[in-house]
C-alpha cells in the first residue's frame, strides 16, 4: 500500500480493510490445509474401508454422506475467506463509488457464518452416524474374540481404518470452527467502527 492511498484512506475504513486481509488470509490458508488433509484421510478411508468389505461399514453409510458434505462446504468456505481478501482490496480503492456498502460487506460475512455452520452442522450429522455405529460394532463383537478366535469376517470389528472416517471429521470440524472465529473476528473489526 502506497503511503499517497494510506493517508486519504479514513482510519476505520484502514482498520476494516486490514482486518479483512488479514483474517481472510488466515482463513484461507488454515482451512485449504486441514480441507486437503482431511480430504486425504477421507479418501484413503473410503477407498480402504470400499476394498475391505464391499462398502458394508458405518463409515460408508449416512456418516460417510454427510461426513463428504462437510468437506465440500470446507473449501467452498476457504474460496468464500479468499473472498475477504478480495473485498478488503475494493476497501482500499480510491474511487468511493467502487468500495462495497457496508451491508455487502456485512451480508457476505453472514453468508460466510453460515456456510461455516452449516458445512459445522453436516460434519456433526457425519460424526454422530459414523461413531453411533462404531459403538455399535465395537459392542458387537464378543469379549475377547478378536485375540482367542478368528472370526468369520474381520470386518465385523472395529479397525484401525474405520477412525480414518473419525480423523477427517475432526479436521473438518477445526476447519469449520477457524472458518468461524475468523469470519467472527472480522465481524468484531466492524463493531469497534
Amino acid at each position: 500500500m502506497t503511503p499517497e492511498l494510506e493517508y486519504s484512506l479514513p482510519p476505520a475504513i484502514r482498520r476494516i480493510s486490514g482486518a479483512f486481509r488479514r483474517f481472510g488470509w488466515i482463513s484461507f490458508w488454515a482451512q485449504l490445509v486441514l480441507g486437503v488433509i482431511a480430504s486425504l484421510a477421507l479418501i484413503f478411508a473410503i477407498a480402504s474401508l470400499s476394498a475391505r468389505n464391499g462398502g458394508n461399514n458405518p463409515g460408508a453409510g449416512a456418516g460417510l454422506l454427510f461426513t463428504s458434505v462437510g468437506q465440500v462446504t470446507v473449501f467452498i468456505s476457504a474460496f468464500w475467506a479468499f473472498r475477504y481478501t478480495r473485498l478488503s482490496r475494493q476497501l482500499r480503492s480510491r474511487d468511493d463509488a467502487k468500495r462495497p456498502k457496508p451491508k455487502a460487506i456485512i451480508r457476505s460475512l453472514r453468508v460466510g457464518l453460515f456456510i461455516s455452520l452449516g458445512g459445522m452442522l453436516a460434519t456433526l450429522i457425519g460424526a454422530e452416524a459414523t461413531v453411533g455405529a462404531l459403538l455399535a460394532k465395537a459392542l458387537s463383537q464378543p469379549q475377547g474374540a478378536a485375540v482367542f478366535g478368528a472370526p468369520s469376517s474381520v470386518s465385523q470389528y472395529v479397525q484401525p481404518l474405520d477412525i480414518f472416517v473419525i480423523q477427517a471429521n475432526t479436521n473438518i470440524l477445526l476447519a469449520h470452527f477457524v472458518g468461524l472465529v475468523f469470519t467472527l473476528w472480522t465481524m468484531n473489526s466492524l463493531d469497534n467502527t
